[in-house]
């Protein structure tokens, strides 16, 4: 199995005629001729990506000829390389999914992964963004670019829920009740960071004075002396409640079920049926697991718009809930869903984001005082504008909760 570019480029058309073959993409009597177009994808958090163009002997509308490479490492980048056995489970769910699932992905030719390496390989068929009539791709973090936002949203998690749902009620392939149990050492970005009371009140202190020095960056809200101080009076105990948070997440059988781990909207895309109802197909299944669906949703919404928090979060989850239940999905009360989304962002976020200020400072220096998150230093840096959205979005569902709701 090739574990890089170089490697697949030293006999494109031998691989992958060989690999399409023992997958059962290709029938016996066809075979590829010729690979062309090849190159490489710049983007994601973990291992590199080329797309090609394959031909074939015989030409067949099911089998795709724009082709995503998908490579688990990357062994120029170590950061990325950690990335790697995310693609454990990714691959596992695309050779199942050849049975069917009630959701559309890309259809996968070839899929392989050495778990003791960490090398794996996923080639599928390369959405056409932009090509009516689907949508050009929505970058993460952007959605102010994007039109009816709350419509793209209500249409990702019609697929999350319908997935979940169908796998609650045993309606998936068999193989999908074996191998994807949650396990929290597979599904996430990394080990998490052990800090010291002391050293999460310095976190929030850090917080403070970037918001000081960038008002722009950090609404007026989120950065008041009053809201610091609520902050560093609950900060240890909302971390100290995190394993009860997740114990909660994972006894609640009825709302655990098989998730995409990370649906934002650049993890999709959409088109608009004959009727003019908007679509959505998911991609990049990095760490498909059974989760409680309030992770998932988390994952889904982490990267919307502040507003759309604030404003339509509750019709999100009912929408959410009754996708779930038709799809047969347990009954889940949207206003209990809330509660737990709100007590799992907050508590991810005390691990996860209170660092992000140094993190965003350090990707790019250049910042002043007049900054605004539409300025290009942010917009234009990826990660510059996910760690300040979720950053904004996680201190605004702390805001709005109550102490005694977060720590259960």
């Amino acid at each position: 199995m090739p574990a890089d570019a170089a490697a697949l480029q030293s006999d494109f058309v031998s691989f992958l005629d060989n690999a399409f073959h023992r997958f059962g993409a290709l029938e016996p009597d066809n075979h590829v001729t010729d690979v062309t177009d090849v190159a490489e994808c710049v983007g994601g958090s973990t291992g590199r990506k080329l797309r090609m163009r394959a031909r074939y002997r015989h030409h067949s509308p099911e089998l795709p000829e724009d082709l995503f490479v998908k490579f688990s490492r990357d062994f120029d980048n170590p950061r990325r390389d950690r990335g790697r056995t995310q693609m454990d489970l990714e691959v596992r769910f695309a050779i199942l999914a050849r049975a069917g699932l009630p959701i559309t992905v890309p259809k996968t030719v070839f899929a392989d992964y050495h778990r003791a390496s960490g090398t794996g390989i996923l080639i599928t068929e390369r959405i056409p963004f932009g090509t009516p009539p689907v949508e050009p791709h929505h970058a993460k973090c952007l959605d102010y670019q994007m039109p009816d936002p709350l419509g793209h949203y209500e249409a990702l998690l019609s697929s999350v829920a319908r997935l979940a749902g169908a796998h609650r009620s045993g309606r998936l392939a068999p193989g999908f009740s074996e191998g994807f149990s949650y396990d929290p050492a597979r599904v996430g970005v990394g080990t998490p960071p052990v800090r010291t009371d002391a050293q999460r009140s310095d976190s929030v202190e850090r917080l403070a004075r970037f918001g000081e020095r960038y008002p722009g960056l950090v609404p007026e809200r989120l950065r008041s002396p009053e809201f610091i101080r609520r902050m560093l009076s609950e900060v240890n105990a909302v971390a100290a409640a995190q394993d009860n948070v997740m114990a909660q997440l994972t006894s609640d059988t009825d709302a655990v079920a098989l998730c995409h781990w990370n649906a934002n909207v650049d993890n999709a895309w959409f088109w608009r049926d004959p009727r003019g109802r908007l679509r959505c197909g998911l991609l990049d299944w990095g760490c498909v697991s059974e989760m409680n669906v309030t992770m998932a949703l988390w994952g889904a919404l982490c990267s919307a718009e502040p507003h759309l928090w604030e404003l339509q979060l509750p019709r999100l989850l009912a929408h959410f809930s009754a996708e779930f239940e038709a799809a047969g999905g347990p009954s889940l009360d949207p206003s209990a869903l809330q509660r737990m989304l709100l007590r799992y962002a907050v508590t991810m976020g005390v691990t996860w984001l209170l660092d992000a200020p140094g993190y965003i400072e350090t990707v790019a220096p250049d910042l002043d005082g007049r900054c605004t998150r539409h300025d290009p230093r942010i917009s234009d840096n990826e990660v510059a504008r996910t760690q300040l959205l979720m950053l904004t979005n996680f201190l605004h569902l702390w805001q709005v909760s109550d102490f005694g709701e977060l720590i259960g």
